[in-house]
């Protein structure tokens, strides 16, 4: 597997631990500090009491006397000389749950929900589809029939499943392909069969990179940079040639490209087939971006 994928998992499990922690520490905790200004006002509305119709209660002392009496060093009597009750703790069921974990339960839900949901997007960006398609191994078809497609599309096959452009390799060109490719032990197959499987976008920004027809090379149209009919660098400011993907061939005569791994191009100044424009370019020395 991906050790980047390992480190994501490895990341989403401790942060669901750290959340438990921290649920279990937020439930358990006591609250320690001054009074919130609810508690202060509901003791001071304590003073103004009444029994009927602004009667103050006979007999009883206000929260405001208690506290001057306390600070003057008196001592103000019990209005009832009975023995307190015994304080029995109430039934966490009839009590149910707090403001506070109500809170900090939501607050916490919340936050390991969008760590998961995050998580999960990233695991799913980064893992190969299961039902093939770009990122998996792509059987193109019969390297008789690519070489045919190519054929029809006047030099050119775009295989939209793997985005990748699929265009006939010369075999006298082979020699020099296994000199001067660092990657040629991965296409080698593809390359003996004939044809070769290039990535759709431009090393330069990411552009999709088209085929000129009338020059018989690849052309971006964002900045100008041209590539011959196997993907080698020919002008523009691409730092190499078009990538490409892995190829083998099947005993049965089918081409398999595994998308899920870009090859970085040709360095700049690699020819191998001495391929020039076949006719006019499509796009202008100065690109077709701007």
């Amino acid at each position: 597997m991906n050790p980047f994928i390992i480190g994501i998992v490895l990341l989403a499990i401790l942060g669901l631990v750290l959340l438990g922690a921290s649920f279990r520490r937020a439930d358990t905790s006591s609250a320690i500090g001054q009074l919130s200004g609810e508690a202060v006002k509901r003791d001071r509305s304590r003073d103004k009491e009444t029994v009927g119709v602004g009667a103050a209660t006979p007999g009883v002392a206000t929260g405001r006397e208690v506290e001057l009496a306390a600070r003057a060093g008196a001592v103000v009597p019990a209005a009832d000389s009975s023995p307190p009750v015994v304080w029995v703790p109430p039934d966490p069921e009839t009590l149910g749950v707090t403001r506070r974990q109500f809170l900090n339960r939501g607050i916490i839900t919340t936050f390991g929900l969008g760590l998961s949901a995050f998580g999960a997007a990233c695991l799913g960006f980064l893992w190969p589809p299961p039902g093939g398609g770009f990122g998996s191994k792509v059987n193109v078809g019969k390297i008789d029939d690519i070489k045919a497609a190519i054929k029809a599309g006047n030099g050119f096959f775009y295989v939209p499943e793997g985005r990748m452009w699929v265009t006939e390799y010369p075999e006298a060109a082979l020699a020099k392909a296994a000199q001067q490719y660092t990657f040629y032990s991965q296409v080698e197959q593809g390359l003996q069969a004939g044809v070769s499987a290039l990535y759709q976008t431009c090393p330069h920004l990411g552009c999709r990179v088209p085929q000129c027809l009338t020059s018989q090379w690849f052309e971006c149209p964002c900045h100008g940079s041209k590539y011959n009919r196997v993907g080698e660098k020919k002008g523009g400011p691409a730092p190499r040639g078009m990538d490409r993907f892995p190829m083998e061939v099947t005993s049965g005569n089918d081409l398999v490209v595994d998308t899920g791994v870009v090859i970085q191009g040709p360095a700049i100044g690699t020819n191998t087939t001495g391929q020039e424009a076949e006719g006019p370019n499509c796009i202008g020395a100065g690109g077709g971006g701007h």
